[in-house]
């Protein structure tokens, strides 16, 4: 679990550094890979599968059913463009930087459903 909290930690550094020298694209699929990673994190705190994509998608599922929180699934779409953009490079700045800042705000989300250290 903590491989992927530092993982994404660094995806997300990397991502922002990214899009503020304007690389659109590079940007866009580190920021969604720091979402990756944190959903990874989470479903393997509860010995969920996580290693394919449709494995992230059911995990963010079920943690909008345990919790009735419809921001998980919906920065979740936001953060997935990004990877889309990564392929297609169809989002302006403006968009990405959007879609980084709802990346962020899923990531703080999924870091507060982490078992606490000790």
């Amino acid at each position: 679990m903590e491989k992927y909290v530092r993982l994404g930690e660094r995806y997300l550094s990397e991502g922002l550094v990214l899009l503020a020298k304007g690389d659109l694209a590079q940007a866009s699929e580190k920021v969604w890979g720091a979402v990756a990673e944190a959903v990874k994190a989470v479903a393997e705190s509860r010995g969920w599968e996580h290693f394919k994509h449709r494995d992230l998608a059911e995990a963010i599922s079920r943690l909008y059913e345990e919790t009735g929180d419809p921001e998980i699934p919906r920065l979740y779409a936001s953060a997935e463009s990004l990877h889309a953009n990564f392929y297609e490079g169809f989002a302006s700045p403006g968009l990405v930087r959007l879609y980084a800042k709802d990346a962020e705000e899923l990531i703080e989300k999924l870091k507060g459903m982490l078992p606490k250290s000790p």
